[in-house]
């Protein structure tokens, strides 16, 4: 899928999320599948640990990423995440630092329902988020996707400076970096209908006008 550039006020959302660094490489992933998913459980569930089939796809990941020059792991709070990343940086000698912008997207007094009703929901509004750039949408009293984009490029940001003219992976979840990466890259509904699979590595890039994805993961979830 080839990149955009997306308009300023997305890609920028705020001054500070433009690094003053001429190029940074972040290859972003969602974590392997856990037990929250497979569940049907929705909402950020930072507990939900990894499946057996997690932990293999964890693994391929590492292997997938081993011949790059990574030089940090970064990910999530949620148990899940972690998971994933200390696989692939145990593989490269390397530490995980985690980040509470990187969680997944806040649904608030509906955290952890199976209610299919619920999750419903949440996909419409995370298909007006990314394909019509309604931002003011949320789930119950839970977060916009002003508040996701701002944090989630925040945190972007944060990674790029600490990482001048370098490379780092980055784990997430599938709602949070579709949204920010979507809008940031310029991609918009250009990724609907390809929802991110379980720890399949795509590359985000700061070139020093903006950020980028050259392509998007079109593996099964």
């Amino acid at each position: 899928m080839a990149t955009g550039r997306a308009p300023r006020h997305l890609r920028c959302p705020h001054d500070r999320s433009c690094p003053p660094i001429d190029r940074a490489r972040l290859w972003c992933l969602r974590h392997a599948e856990s037990e929250n998913v497979i569940g049907g459980v929705a909402g950020a569930v930072p507990r939900a640990p990894l499946t057996p089939r997690g932990h293999e796809q964890a693994a391929a990941a590492a292997r997938a990423l081993a011949h790059e020059p990574i030089v940090k792991v970064y990910a999530s709070t949620a148990l899940r995440a972690r998971q994933t990343a200390d696989t692939i940086a145990a593989t490269m000698n390397l530490d995980v630092a985690t980040m509470t912008e990187l969680v997944e997207v806040g649904i608030g007094t509906a955290e952890g329902t199976v209610d299919p009703v619920i999750r419903a929901q949440t996909a419409e509004v995370l298909h007006a988020w990314v394909v019509h750039q309604d931002l003011d949408r949320r789930v119950a009293d839970g977060e916009t996707g002003h508040e996701v984009l701002a944090r989630v490029s925040s945190a972007f940001t944060e990674i790029a400076a600490r990482h001048s003219g370098t490379t780092v992976a980055v784990v997430g979840h599938v709602a949070t970096l579709t949204v920010a990466v979507s809008l940031l890259c310029g991609l918009g509904s250009r990724v609907w209908g390809t929802p991110l699979a379980h720890a399949e590595p795509f590359l985000v890039e700061w070139d020093g006008q903006g950020w980028s994805c050259s392509a998007w993961p079109t593996g099964a979830v």
